[in-house]
């Protein structure tokens, strides 16, 4: 269980291995249509390449629910913060391409039922 700050002091880590995903996914996902096809791709190389791409998106993926993270979804890569909020479970959730953490939703409703994280005086 987090608390607000606890997962929020976490975010700047949470964000570089985010920004990394993105970009290995991608790769990956590039250099797998190409092979399928039969087409190089020199930037990117061949099936070693991917299979190396592959162990790293698996590696990145791993540090999320290694450092107390549920990962809901990896594209978009969507993550809650399990954490508790006026005595009742909530998950903080975070989805790829926003740079804050300032969204939960009760476990039960999902990422239909998100709301903004209130402002604490």
């Amino acid at each position: 269980m987090f608390t607000l700050d606890q997962a929020r002091d976490l975010l700047p880590e949470v964000l570089a291995r985010a920004d990394e995903l993105v970009s290995v996914r991608a790769d990956l996902i590039e250099l797998q249509g190409a092979l399928a096809r039969g087409v190089s791709v020199p930037h990117l190389g061949g099936l070693p390449e991917a299979k190396g791409l592959q162990a790293r998106l698996s590696e990145l993926l791993g540090w999320f629910p290694g450092n107390g993270l549920e990962v809901k979804g990896i594209s978009p890569l969507l993550l809650d913060f399990p954490a508790s909020m006026d005595g009742e479970p909530v998950l903080l959730c975070w989805l790829e391409g926003e740079r804050a953490l300032t969204w939960y939703h009760k476990p039960a409703h999902g990422f239909a039922g998100r709301r903004r994280i209130p402002e604490v005086s």
